[in-house]
């Protein structure tokens, strides 16, 4: 009898843990069911807000991957609501599957280009002429450089991803005032700046460095938003940014295969960015040419050498 009053004794702690253990479980499971509802309504809020806002999807004949590095060709256009129109930003990010190294190379929209069936010009008006994919036949006949996906955003809406992304704004440091035709004005200094304040801040070009100056903020903007989709604080805002970004941004991947490229690269460690511009230093000059106005004439093979050895690839 007292060997049996014992035995139940001793089994009600177990049973104590056991109703812990469950409880506990529970709770996880209610936490993971909450949070999962929670993106997926995000996500799904993001899909509407931009509902037939994105640019349309074009023809595009990617080359074929040789290795582990794949190269997007980056877009950035200000359409405004007109058919055709010239691409502002134009960036070609290069991604090593191996080592998961990122590069972006940024390509100044005035370089003096040999258009396919068409005469020269700048480079930016190779995707006014025939959309991406003659600006990617530009690009890879100019240096041998191949290109596998390309990417577009409208500027209109990349300044509502940030704002969803970020909606205490991103930080930049801005070296100086600026104002002149961006829309914003801008007071020297740290400042969180909003969706149209960054897109401002990214375009702006009427000083001593034209250009140059503005390639340099876009990639100091590119640089600054990758730290705001790692950074903690905005994990709750992914899923709608996930979800925007479907609608906003065009690709010629599939929205799975995009989202599932971005993961990869992300689930790999910290992503950290290499960047250069072309021209390089000391390989181009300044022409004016009567159909084309002020372009920048370069270098090509000075240039095509540069990137053979930036992005660790031979160039046909």
């Amino acid at each position: 009898m007292e060997e049996q009053e014992y035995t139940r004794r001793s089994q009600r702690p177990k049973k104590r843990r056991l109703r812990k253990g469950r409880a506990l479980f529970s709770l996880l499971l209610l936490c993971i069911i909450v949070l999962v509802g929670y993106s997926v309504m995000q996500y799904r809020s993001g899909l509407e807000l931009a509902n037939d806002t994105k640019v349309a999807q074009e023809d595009f004949s990617g080359d074929t991957v040789k290795g582990d590095i794949e190269n997007y060709l980056l877009l950035g256009i200000d359409s405004r609501g007109e058919e055709k129109s010239r691409t502002d930003t134009m960036m070609v990010l290069s991604w090593d599957k191996k080592t998961n190294n990122v590069k972006l190379v940024s390509l100044m929209r005035d370089i003096y280009a040999d258009i396919p069936g068409y005469q020269s010009y700048k480079l930016n008006t190779a995707y006014y002429l025939g959309g991406v994919q003659l600006l990617k036949e530009t690009i890879s006949n100019m240096f041998g450089l191949p290109i596998h996906h390309y990417a577009i955003i409208d500027f209109k809406n990349f300044e509502s991803l940030v704002d969803i992304l970020a909606p205490n704004g991103v930080e930049i440091d801005v070296e100086k005032d600026m104002s002149e035709k961006i829309g914003v004005a801008l007071k020297q200094g740290v400042h969180n700046l909003n969706g149209k304040e960054l897109l401002g801040y990214a375009r702006f070009r009427h000083d001593a460095e034209g250009d140059f100056g503005r390639v340099a903020r876009q990639q100091k903007v590119i640089e600054a938003l990758k730290n705001e989709v790692l950074a903690p604080q905005n994990i709750l805002n992914l899923p709608k940014f996930v979800g925007a970004a479907q609608g906003y941004v065009t690709t010629d991947y599939s929205s799975s295969g995009e989202i599932q490229q971005v993961l990869k690269m992300v689930s790999k460690g910290k992503v950290k960015i290499e960047k250069a511009t072309i021209p390089i230093e000391g390989s181009y000059q300044f022409k004016t040419f009567s159909h084309a106005g002020d372009s920048i004439v370069i270098d090509v093979e000075k240039n095509k050498a540069f990137l053979s050895e930036f992005l660790g690839m031979k160039l046909e």
